[in-house]
């Protein structure tokens, strides 16, 4: 269930975004030694974290920039899940994840679109 409002809107786009930060972390910590993999791992949450600040402030164009920050995570997702069956699970993670914040920030767009008129008053038919 996609919530209504955008504040509530703005709430999923951060949790989206949290569960493919997660999985990004996950999969990077565990593919190599630590040293090495932490800042692997730091380098692949960079397009998550560099959107934050303005998606706390609920700010509308860098929720539409954000969608761009996506395409890294569903690129790595798609070809891992299909060219490397030992990562299968993780990247399949990843790539629903990345997926799901992505529609999140889609549709906090078209929420939060000014001009919008609340659900249930749309223009009497001529």
């Amino acid at each position: 269930m996609i919530p209504s409002s955008p504040r509530a809107q703005r709430r999923w786009v951060l949790l989206t975004a949290a569960a493919l930060a997660a999985c990004v972390a996950a999969t990077t910590l565990a593919a190599g030694r630590w040293p090495v993999s932490l800042g692997w791992a730091a380098v692949a949450l960079l397009p998550v974290l560099l959107p934050l600040p303005g998606l706390l402030r609920g700010d509308r164009r860098t929720h539409a920039w954000a969608t761009l920050c996506v395409a890294p995570y569903f690129i790595y997702g798609v070809t891992e899940v299909v060219a490397n069956p030992a990562v299968r699970i993780p990247a399949a993670a990843i790539l629903f994840a990345s997926l799901a914040w992505f529609i999140a920030l889609v549709h906090y767009l078209r929420l939060s679109r000014p001009g919008r008129r609340p659900a249930g008053q749309d223009a009497p038919l001529p």
